[in-house]
């Protein structure tokens, strides 16, 4: 469930907006780049970048992070085409692009970034192959037609937790490890969709905490405490937390709206630049008007973080 209705809510933010712009860059996506390794496994993304003759780089990056409750889900789910008519929805009247190409046909490099799953893979395995990717994108940013200094991050559910996670830490939380230990994993903000953001929360919800928790930390928050404190990005946030765009549903049961509202509380009190958009009366995902209206704000807010002023 956790991965499934994130799923459908995210096939629509991704195409919501097509039809009421006229303006549209074209997108070429590369799959299965090779970012690292951890573990004995190939760490990958794919990347969607724009094309044309007259497209000029360096572009803003937007890093995607997929759902599926840190044990499911995948990078694909991100990158791969949207199939539109499954969801009753006239395929012909909209181009079959992805999530990621759908960030890259309004001037970004888009990657969505595969990361080790649970229960195979404990925290902090999650966050360190994500901040492995961070890295990497600088390292290489002049082969990506990147600007390293504009960089951004989108997380659906499990993916928001770990975005919201790299919009609040930095090396002192010893999350980077690995590769291009030159490169800094700090990004310039951040959209969270319906992320946890205190697992220790999860103590008051046993059957959560056993199906989710336990797979994701190795335990109870009864035995180890201090763990799913140090998954928990409201544990990190200081004044130098990135700017946050955060979606909730109130009516989530999976990830309780009081998850955003308290990470939206304590990025206000600390002077950082936060919205909570409440979607009143949703669960774990949302279609239609209010998926269009999401997905509009989103790329508003990219735009203002991401993309220098023109005079």
């Amino acid at each position: 469930m956790f991965g499934r209705v994130v799923w459908a809510a995210v096939l629509l933010m991704g195409g919501s907006a097509m039809a009421a712009e006229t303006t549209r860059l074209d997108a070429v996506t590369k799959p299965d780049v090779v970012y690292g390794t951890a573990a004995g496994e190939k760490l990958l993304l794919d990347i969607a970048s724009p094309k044309g003759d007259m497209v000029k780089g360096p572009f803003p990056c937007v890093v995607a992070l997929h759902g599926g409750a840190w044990r499911g889900g995948s990078r694909k789910d991100l990158s791969r085409p949207i199939p539109w008519a499954e969801l009753g929805l006239p395929e012909e009247t909209m181009a079959a692009r992805s999530f990621i190409e759908e960030l890259a046909s309004h001037g970004y490099v888009a990657a969505s970034v595969g990361y080790r799953l649970s229960p195979a893979h404990k925290f902090p395995a999650h966050i360190e192959d994500v901040k492995t990717a961070i890295r990497y994108l600088r390292a290489n940013a002049k082969t990506l037609n990147i600007d390293p200094e504009r960089i951004g991050v989108v997380g659906f559910s499990a993916g928001g937790h770990l975005a919201a996670l790299l919009g609040t830490t930095d090396k002192t939380a010893g999350f980077d490890t690995g590769l291009y230990p030159e490169e800094s994993s700090k990004v310039t903000c951040v959209v969270d969709f319906f992320g946890p953001s205190d697992l220790t929360l999860y103590a008051e919800t046993p059957g959560i905490e056993q199906a989710f928790m336990r797979p994701l930390l190795g335990g109870s928050f009864a035995k180890q405490p201090e763990l799913f404190r140090k998954a928990s990005p409201v544990e990190y946030v200081t004044k130098d937390a990135a700017p946050f765009l955060i979606f909730h549903g109130t009516a989530d049961f999976v990830v309780p709206f009081v998850h955003s509202s308290r990470l939206n509380a304590k990025l206000k009190a600390a002077g950082v630049a936060t919205e909570l958009v409440p979607m009143r009366g949703k669960s774990h995902g949302w279609f239609g008007e209010d998926a269009r209206d999401s997905h509009e704000r989103q790329m508003k807010f990219f735009a203002e973080h991401l993309k220098p002023a023109t005079n």
